[in-house]
């Protein structure tokens, strides 16, 4: 969905919500459902219309007879002219609707193999006059982009607290995933996020190629969701973005189901994630000997670590890695201390970038992006970069941020110049850069960004938390943001519940160390 047309969208989404929540049977957390399937029609019409208009209908041409393979060459869904979402807003009053839409579902799974079982056809549950309104509300929408993982998101975030949050799981804002695929550059190869939620990653690594003068097809995505349904929707939305892959159903804490990880190393080029943060009652007998944890298993009953690992051990030789944790995993203490000092210690640790609170929907807490190339040069390789991107962000309203476009490249464009490539200036973000930088070259610039050397890190407790390093920029008295600063002192106070816990365990070691002393 396009900046221009935000408000618009989420208005009509609310309308939407109004009417599933005042007429149907629904619950609030499966009001996503019905809707994300009329939007897929929407936006797979859509696609299917700019090729027709640029190769012709089915059955046109001269010398050869354009047919449904051109339109799949192109990366699009084939859509039958019953499956079409035009086709339901011209049906007569009195028709069945939901009859409608399921069989329009039915006929696009029939022409196009990879959606078999995917798409929603519980449409007839849902009241006929309720159909109409809902066509009518999502007609005039823009669709583009991850429009699915926005409109999940939004679903999710307005009616999580009437269902209860799924403990732990928060969907990516879009502007944090372009910033995560910018600073990875996914140009082509093989991308695996085994905590892929609806696909956002994917969508806007395909994007990402496309702006770049490359095609979507020239990256292969590999994903696992644990739940059932949002597999569904990821498959929904890799096919209408013409992006080819796999995703599959399972739980990437136990299992491996793509053979990310073997002995002899990963396999992928490029890992991208955000995983449940603080995840607790992980059997960790379960993964003795499991390859993904070569670096060793963390004691505290929290999966951070695993997580972490899980994507370092899935990089080939070259490959980078971008993902959210929390901030708290920067400071851990105990065993996941000398895990993150082998993780640094490797020189694999490229970037560290801590974003400010209020960015996800469902929680507030501020979190911190992860960076990991296998592919440093040797300039790099005794060095990391750290950037406190907390004082950078868009108030979209009172309780969610998120960066422009201009931020995003900014602090994208902070990353290439450390890597000593050239700045894209595609948008907006010169400005920017001139206010710190000179001559579009890095330099260490006080409370935005410092590259700190392994032995200063290892002076730091192994700490990758970048408010230890960059320091305070400069700023007049009355320039103190209320927000930013709580978000600061939460941040706080979790590097501080991290440490408590740590010392908790250690005493609990040694008081188990003397009663078998005594004993």
């Amino acid at each position: 969905m396009s900046a221009n047309n935000g408000n618009d969208v989420e208005k009509r989404l609310w309308a939407v919500a109004d009417q599933l929540w005042a007429n149907s049977g629904l619950r609030p957390a499966d009001f996503s459902a019905p809707v994300l399937g009329l939007i897929f029609l929407r936006y797979a019409e859509k696609r299917f219309a700019e090729v027709e208009a640029r190769i012709g209908p089915v059955g046109s041409g001269d010398r050869r007879k354009i047919s449904k393979a051109d339109y799949q060459a192109e990366g699009v869904i084939f859509l039958p002219p019953e499956a079409r979402f035009s086709h339901l807003q011209s049906l007569p009053e009195g028709e069945n609707i939901g009859r409608a839409i399921n069989e329009a579902m039915q006929a696009i799974e029939a022409e196009n193999a990879d959606l078999s079982g995917v798409l929603p056809n519980t449409y007839t549950q849902i009241d006929n006059s309720i159909l109409v309104e809902l066509i009518k509300l999502l007609g005039p929408v823009e669709v583009d982009g991850d429009v699915f993982g926005k409109v999940y998101e939004f679903f999710l975030g307005n009616f999580a607290m009437k269902e209860g949050q799924k403990g732990g799981v928060f969907y990516t804002p879009i502007s944090i995933v372009r910033l995560i695929v910018e600073v990875i550059e996914p140009y082509h190869g093989r991308i695996y996020d085994p905590a892929c939620g609806s696909a956002g990653m994917f969508v806007q690594s395909g994007e990402f190629v496309k702006a770049h003068a490359g095609r979507a097809d020239d990256l292969s995505v590999f994903g696992i969701e644990k739940d059932a349904t949002t597999v569904k929707l990821a498959k929904m939305n890799l096919a209408v973005h013409g992006l080819g892959g796999n995703i599959i159903e399972g739980n990437s804490y136990y299992t491996d189901p793509h053979e990310a990880t073997s002995k002899a190393g990963g396999k992928y080029d490029f890992v991208m994630a955000n995983p449940p943060f603080n995840v607790s009652g992980v059997d960790k007998e379960r993964l003795k000997d499991d390859p993904r944890l070569a670096l060793g298993l963390p004691k505290p009953d929290n999966a951070n670590y695993i997580w972490i690992q899980t994507f370092y051990s899935a990089l080939n030789e070259k490959g980078r890695a971008g993902f959210v944790m929390a901030n708290s995993a920067g400071d851990a203490r105990g065993t996941e201390m000398e895990i993150r000092k082998k993780l640094i210690q490797s020189g694999d640790v490229d970037v560290v970038v801590s974003v400010g609170p209020n960015f996800f929907y469902t929680v507030t807490l501020p979190c911190t992006l992860w960076f990991f190339d296998k592919g440093k040069t040797d300039e790099r390789k005794n060095s990391v970069l750290f950037i406190d991107a907390r004082p950078i962000f868009n108030q979209i309203d009172r309780a969610h941020r998120d960066f422009t476009p201009q931020q995003q490249e900014f602090l994208a464009n902070v990353v290439r110049m450390y890597r000593g490539e050239a700045p894209e200036l595609n948008h907006g973000s010169e400005e920017m850069l001139r206010e710190h930088f000179e001559n579009t070259s890095y330099a260490d610039v006080p409370g935005l960004s410092r590259v700190a050397t392994i032995e200063e890190i290892k002076a730091q407790g192994w700490s990758l938390n970048p408010g230890r390093y960059v320091g305070v920029a400069d700023r007049a008295p009355d320039d103190f943001d209320f927000t930013v600063r709580l978000g600061e002192l939460n941040e706080e106070l979790e590097q501080l519940n991290a440490e408590a816990a740590a010392l908790e365990e250690k005493i609990a070691e040694n008081v188990v160390g003397l009663l078998e002393a005594t004993a």
